[in-house]
């Protein structure tokens, strides 16, 4: 059996290419959907992108994180149909085209005609697709985008019809006149999880206001707002009944004023102005009272310009007197209504005054607002201005800031179903699970109707239509319901606009001419269709839906629990009255790599082309996942993934390319079941065994961090103490059992790990396989991703074993630490290495593995002390800043009583991470251990290390003959280093030549017999290298060598 040569050098953009092209000809992924036909289903729905932008940075993460599922549970055995999707339609979609013809307006589109702007939408959508396709398909996302669903088709639209008629049946689907949020540039309200993802820091002014009372001359109201371009449609002042307001007299430029506002407010308000409260009461002693109004441009047609009451006025921040404008803000709305105030509408729907407003008519409210300012001032009318920095809802698209705006919409009546809502997402599981409960729940709970029109032109129409004459309307499910009521056949329509707008008939009421309405539907009722339209259900593929709904797995980035997430969960509470997936991840933000958030601006965006040519998609995908958990922000950068490649990826290479070398020399007789006897052998296939049973269970509980980084964790153990502590195993030169059963153990993890690897890191994991495994198995399935996952066997598993091995790992660590205290090489060998462990198990696993603890520390004798005060003390300092802060002037009896303490009782206590118990005039306290600092002071002779309970004592005096020893391994590496920029192979015999100094010859002599085994030296001679020896000379420990190697 012959492995395909490894270089130790990995070329990882080389070997993924090299990856891709073997999938693509051996159509690997068509294949894991083929093999698994008639297997159990795993549904995953794809998010669908548009694809009118190129893809980023934050693209790659949720994609990386979509595929790893569904490749493990294509493993596992399922059919896993990985239907991708694209989103096309939309505002996105929209100012795209308006960018490439120059418009502003919605007017230019319509003069341009809707049709041919629709056209240009069309032909927009996928003016990136091949950029989605090449990173989709370099990142190793599979997703099936032969078969993929769009939203503009017909059979898209007629299914979101059908659920629309639905709603309609069920009276969910109404029109109202509300208070919208509502973007003056694209000419459109915007649904409230739509507003949720376009929050941003904003400047505003944050303006005091007096406005003036009727019967009481000389008196104002305070009133605050962050709004002046709202004041001229106020209508009225609302005060809370039960808090307690205040009048206040002060000086105003040398005449007496008396103001209003809330108690609790003044001082923040007035800000150490001294003012006179003449009066106090509750907020409704003030219902009533009339005020002066501060704008008269349009006539109100009921009573207006008086205070009112409500319960949402706060005394957070202003004056806790609220400026109402009934059509301006959904309370002030709400207060209209209940008290029968008028609504004045005094701006246009592209956002500008209109025209009666005669100081600023045409002119776009926000920049109006300085101009409204000063108004106020001249007329005495303005307290105080000052600049307020808040969150404001821009719009998503174009970063217009959006105005609350009085409109009549279309809605959907979420809210009546607020429970269902709630109740079926406690059937979700989230990961990270504080979401259910937590941003998505508390969405959820506060849910208001969703606000379903879009004043434009580019999506699925509205299928309602309205008689010009009598009003009444009809819901339209389907296009044959559409032909039947126009009495033509309408299947070969398209179905956008102006196309469906010219399909009339007569109403079934009063015989006039039933038009549809000219609103579209949100672009995300769309997205959340999918489960629904992407099978044109119910008109086609029942069986198929039934098999793909709901979904097993979705993922997406945060900002959808406003999106995506909320879209799916609505319209299928709504429509089937479950949930439309069972587990869903949360992704957090990607930031750069000094944890800012990227932006154009800041010129800090990462290509992901960049990172994928350096260090490929692998390193990319990997890193990803064990940063941090998913729902986590992470920073990143080209160099974060580079580390990966450092820290891990070659690592198993290294691994992977010296088992390849070594058994393409001895060709030994492999097993991936081998019958361990040697300790080594039966740990590795213990902590094998450990790992595929946590990443398995990780898989399953979609816990991305330790399907991922225990996979690390096991590999840099499989190198730096597998491998390294057998390698002479490999290296001897007879091949008895004990070197087949090293080659079958590393073998067997090799595999194991390709596999286990294999979703999140497919590509190196297919190149591990092929050559492991295919190369020398012709029966076994053709690419990891068609083979089997791993099974635990548990009869492999020790978990004893592990535990000792690990007290080993972690006291030879500790040893390391003490010599490099004591500044001594580990090739220097000395005399003795003592510990003191925290547990009786832990000191037999110490006397058990003496020999590997040596061995590892290059010490001649280990043994256990019975406590770590043989070989260092310690001293206690209270820390003053800690317990000062916490205790005052407890402080210094404390610092007493605790100096009076045994210091190694105290430290001992301290450093096992309990705290400390110190009694002082009969109250105990429980000093923790960073309140105090522990000094550990080694006894002469011996270097220290310690960590908790466990301490490590290096007796460090060196005799003459350790001094040789140190020298003849330091000759040793010399040779090695020589050896390898020889480039020799590993098993050739060489002789060599040695010049030296005295002491250094000496040492050479006296291990001599080690030298030469080490070495592979056939003859060591002391002479002058010949003039074909390769050479190498050097100084150290105050020695001279040169020495020549030639090859036998």
């Amino acid at each position: 059996m012959t492995f395909k040569p490894v270089s130790p050098k990995l070329d990882v953009t080389s070997l993924e290419e090299g990856v891709l092209k073997f999938w693509k000809q051996n159509q690997t992924f068509k294949k894991t959907m083929e093999q698994r036909q008639g297997a159990p289903e795993y549904v995953f729905f794809e998010g669908p992108p548009t694809a009118n932008g190129k893809p980023g940075v934050h693209h790659v993460l949720a994609r990386a994180f979509k595929d790893m599922f569904p490749r493990y549970k294509t493993m596992r055995g399922y059919h896993v149909s990985r239907r991708g999707g694209w989103d096309t339609h939309g505002l996105p979609v929209e100012i795209e085209v308006e960018k490439q013809l120059g418009f502003t307006n919605k007017q230019q589109i319509e003069e341009y005609g809707i049709d041919k702007f629709n056209e240009l939408c069309k032909k927009s959508v996928f003016t990136y697709i091949q950029d989605w396709e090449r990173l989709t398909d370099r990142i190793a996302y599979w997703v099936d985008l032969e078969e993929a669903y769009v939203t503009y088709t017909n059979d898209y639209i007629e299914s979101v019809w059908w659920i629309l008629k639905n709603f309609w049946e069920k009276d969910l689907l109404f029109k109202g006149y509300k208070v919208v949020p509502y973007c003056p540039r694209c000419g459109t309200p915007l649904s409230d999880h739509e507003v949720a993802l376009g929050y941003d820091e904003a400047v505003d002014p944050s303006v005091f206001v007096r406005m003036p009372l009727v019967d009481k001359p000389g008196t104002s109201l305070l009133v605050w707002t962050t709004t002046p371009w709202t004041l001229p449609g106020n209508v009225a002042v609302v005060a809370h009944p039960d808090v307690d307001y205040v009048t206040v007299e002060r000086d105003n430029n040398g005449t007496k004023e008396k103001l209003i506002l809330a108690k609790a407010l003044v001082e923040k308000v007035f800000k150490g102005e001294e003012v006179k409260v003449v009066e106090t009461f509750k907020g409704k002693k003030l219902k009533g009272l009339k005020y002066q109004p501060l704008y008269t441009f349009l006539p109100p047609d009921k009573p207006a310009y008086y205070v009112v009451t409500a319960d949402y006025v706060t005394t957070e921040d202003g004056t806790g007197l609220v400026h109402t404008a009934p059509a301006f803000g959904q309370e002030d709305m709400e207060t209209g209504k209940a008290y029968d105030l008028p609504v004045l509408m005094t701006v246009q729907p592209d956002g500008t005054f209109i025209p009666e407003v005669t100081p600023w008519r045409g002119v776009f409210v926000k920049d109006a607002d300085p101009l409204i300012i000063q108004d106020l001032q001249a007329r005495g009318l303005l307290f105080k201005s000052e600049a307020y920095t808040h969150t404001y809802p821009f719009c998503w698209r174009c970063k217009t800031p959006l105005l609350y705006y009085a409109r009549e919409s279309w809605y959907i009546r979420t809210s009546v179903h607020r429970d269902d809502l709630v109740n079926l997402n406690n059937q979700i599981n989230w990961v990270p699970e504080h979401v259910r409960e937590g941003r998505f729940g508390n969405w959820l709970s506060n849910n208001i109707d969703w606000a379903l029109s879009r004043e434009r032109y580019w999506g699925t129409p509205l299928p309602v239509w309205e008689c010009e004459t009598c009003k009444h309307r009809e819901c339209v499910g389907s296009v044959a319901e559409l032909s039947a009521k126009a009495g033509r056949d309408l299947s070969e329509l398209d179905l956008h606009r102006p196309h469906v707008d010219n399909v009339n008939w007569d109403c079934s009421e009063c015989g006039g001419k039933m038009q549809r309405v000219p609103d579209l539907i949100d672009v995300w009722f769309d997205s959340g269709s999918m489960p629904v339209a992407q099978w044109h259900y119910p008109f086609e593929n029942q069986d198929k839906f039934e098999t793909q709904f709901p979904a097993d797995y979705i993922c997406e980035a945060m900002d959808q629990t406003r999106g995506w997430f909320y879209s799916l969960h609505a319209i299928s509470t709504l429509l089937f009255e479950k949930p439309a997936y069972k587990n869903v991840i949360s992704l957090g933000l990607i930031l750069d790599g000094e944890g800012q958030k990227m932006s154009k601006s800041k010129g800090n965006i990462i290509a992901p082309w960049e990172v994928l040519s350096a260090h490929g998609a692998d390193a990319f995908r990997w890193y990803l996942y064990t940063a941090t958990p998913p729902g986590q922000e992470r920073r990143f950068s080209s160099d974060l993934v580079g580390e990966v490649i450092r820290s891990f990826t070659l690592t198993l290479w290294n691994v992977y390319s010296f088992f390849v070398t070594y058994a393409n020399l001895d060709k030994p007789t492999l097993t991936t079941v081998p019958a361990a006897t040697n300790e080594l052998d039966r740990w590795l296939l213990s902590e094998l065994n450990v790992l595929i049973r946590d990443v398995t269970n990780a898989y399953e509980t979609y816990d991305v961090p330790n399907a991922t980084r225990p996979i690390e964790k096991f590999v840099e153990n499989l190198s730096t103490w597998y491998v390294r502590r057998s390698r002479r195993r490999f290296w001897k030169n007879e091949s008895d059992s004990d070197k087949q059963s090293a080659y079958s153990t590393l073998y067997t993890a090799l595999v194991t790990v390709a596999k286990l690897l294999a979703p999140a890191m497919p590509f190196l994991a297919e190149e591990l396989y092929q050559n492991l495994v295919c190369s020398v198995d012709e029966t076994a399935p053709e690419s990891v991703h068609l083979a089997e996952w791993p099974k635990t066997m548990p009869e492999f598993i020790d978990e004893s074993l592990n535990r000792d091995m690990a007290t080993v790992m972690r006291l030879v660590s500790l040893g390391h630490a003490a010599r490099q205290k004591a500044n001594r090489k580990v090739r220097q060998p000395l005399a003795e290495a003592a510990f003191s462990v925290g547990s009786p198990a832990e000191r037999k696993a110490l006397e058990t593995h003496a020999d590997i603890v040596a061995d590892e520390l290059n010490v001649k004798r280990v043994r256990a002390i019975d406590a770590s005060a043989e070989a260092l003390t310690h001293t206690v300092k209270p820390l003053p800043k800690q317990l000062g802060q916490k205790y005052g002037n407890k402080f210094p009896a404390l610092q007493k009583a605790i100096l009076a303490m045994n210091a190694e009782d105290v430290a001992r206590t301290l450093l096992s991470g309990q705290p400390l118990k110190v009694s002082v005039d009969g109250t105990e306290y429980g000093i923790l251990p960073e309140e105090v600092e522990v000094k550990a002071n080694a006894k002469s002779g011996f270097a220290v290390a310690e960590e908790g309970a466990y301490v490590a004592a290096l007796v460090t005096d060196l005799t003459p003959e350790l001094v040789q020893e140190g020298l003849a391994r330091e000759f040793v590496r010399r040779v090695q280093d020589l050896r390898k920029s020889t480039d020799l192979d590993v098993a050739d015999r060489v002789n060599l030549f040695v010049e030296a100094s005295a002491g250094l010859q000496s040492a050479v002599e006296a291990h001599k017999d080690y030298i030469t085994s080490e070495t592979l030296t056939v003859d060591l001679k002391f002479a002058t290298p010949p003039a074909e020896a390769s050479v190498v000379e050097d100084e150290f420990e105050g020695e001279k060598v040169k020495v020549g190697l030639v090859k036998v």
